[in-house]
């Protein structure tokens, strides 16, 4: 899987009901052949995702796709790759954290 597939799923599986009044733009950079820079837009019970750069994020994620990904999929404890510095986080953290709620992210 690449990032783009992955932030496309992830738009999909938003629930608005459970990410409440939640408003926030995250953009991500995401290094390797795999990553790229996105951002995900979370307003009004709904989200997008997009690639490219946004001047108003209020949360900046990076890290290699190779983290990122591993992160996603659970292989990778993304406490750990923050102390180490493989995932750098600059803003609002509260809004990176808030990624690990699974209910915002309904599964299949």
């Amino acid at each position: 899987m690449d990032c783009r597939t992955l932030f496309t799923e992830m738009a999909t599986r938003f629930d608005g009901a459970a990410a409440g009044d939640w408003s926030t733009v995250l953009q991500f950079h995401l290094s390797g052949d795999r990553g790229g820079d996105f951002t995900f837009r979370v307003a009004d019970g709904a989200c997008s995702m997009n690639e490219g750069t946004a001047a108003d994020a209020t949360c900046t994620i990076s890290a290699s796709d190779e983290t990122w990904l591993g992160v996603v999929e659970g292989t990778v404890d993304p406490m750990g790759a923050f102390m180490t510095g493989k995932l750098k986080v600059k803003g609002n953290v509260g809004d990176a954290l808030k990624l690990q709620d699974r209910a915002i992210f309904r599964r299949d």
